[in-house]
């Protein structure tokens, strides 16, 4: 799901602390709280709907596009590719409101997998040297004009040049609507991302994200990396101020610093259900590589390139 935090959270304020460790930086506790859980790319328009139309997408994965009404009646289309415990969302031009659907804006949500643990992840941000959390409620509306309590997020700042990254806890009142299609909780307090993924993956070959590439700006990267240290992500900055990258949870997040112009989605790994003989299926202006063996590689060209 994409959050427009400048129409969402107009008026709201935070302060991002300040630059990454030369160094590896540890996790702050033995225990991760925040797991990736989702990121969104805006793309051109012709990848954006080769992708919509694609048949070898919808074999290829739980794949499905929809539109979705937020909080105060926003909506967005997304074309969604579904794992068993994250996802991909990604837009054309113009598919998601305000500057958040301008070429090259994307975002990425971490997410908890016990109720609580974003109040921690709260007090973990204060202890980087964010003094103002921006905490904000995501609802959805089923299409009956009553929105549903979906999850609780956290920024770091509201203001942003192309990427924003959130850490959220989904809501028991969401999992409770039979319209949201969830799992039974697997474990006392379980918010966690299989429980909110269907089981629709197991008929695909896609089965999760492993690794995300994407460029943004020096601003943008310096509010995204007090979340990812207060979730639990061990952080490397990359030589010469180039950007980082940070391990936890199964999946790896790089971000490379660039101009505005450049910033973008740029590669996407994803674990397969089971080995695949090697295929390049060219949709629009990227190519995704499948096999050989239990692994896909996703590159996009244009914007982040």
């Amino acid at each position: 799901m994409v959050l427009t935090l400048t129409v969402a959270l107009a008026g709201l304020t935070g302060t991002a602390a300040g630059a990454a460790s030369a160094q590896e930086e540890r996790p702050p506790s033995d225990r991760q709280l925040l797991f990736y859980n989702h990121a969104y790319g805006v793309l051109d328009r012709e990848t954006a709907d080769a992708i919509e139309h694609s048949p070898y997408l919808k074999e290829f994965a739980n794949f499905q596009v929809r539109t979705t009404t937020g909080a105060g009646g926003e909506k967005w289309t997304g074309r969604y590719l579904m794992g068993r415990q994250t996802y991909l969302e990604l837009f054309g031009v113009g598919d998601v409101p305000g500057p958040d659907g301008t070429l090259g804006a994307g975002g990425m949500g971490l997410s908890v997998e016990r109720a609580g643990d974003l109040a921690t992840v709260t007090a973990r941000l204060r202890e980087q040297g964010v003094p103002e959390p921006v905490a904000f409620r995501q609802t959805r509306d089923f299409g009956d004009g009553v929105p549903v309590p979906w999850f609780d997020a956290v920024f770091t700042d509201t203001q942003y040049d192309g990427f924003g990254a959130w850490g959220m806890e989904y809501l028991p009142e969401y999992f409770a609507d039979p319209r949201s299609n969830t799992e039974p909780a697997a474990y006392p307090g379980d918010v966690g991302r299989e429980r909110y993924l269907s089981d629709g993956y197991r008929e695909h070959l896609m089965r999760d994200v492993t690794a995300i590439r994407l460029g943004v700006t020096a601003g943008d990267l310096a509010d995204t990396l007090p979340l990812l240290r207060a979730g639990g992500f061990t952080v490397r900055e990359l030589p010469g101020g180039a950007g980082v990258v940070a391990r936890g949870g199964g999946t790896t997040v790089r971000l490379d610093t660039v101009p505005r112009e450049r910033a973008g989605l740029r590669r996407v790994e994803m674990s397969l259900n089971h080995p695949a003989a090697r295929h390049l299926e060219r949709i629009g202006r990227s190519a995704l590589v499948v096999g050989p063996g239990a692994r896909a590689v996703w590159t996009f060209e244009g914007s982040g390139s």
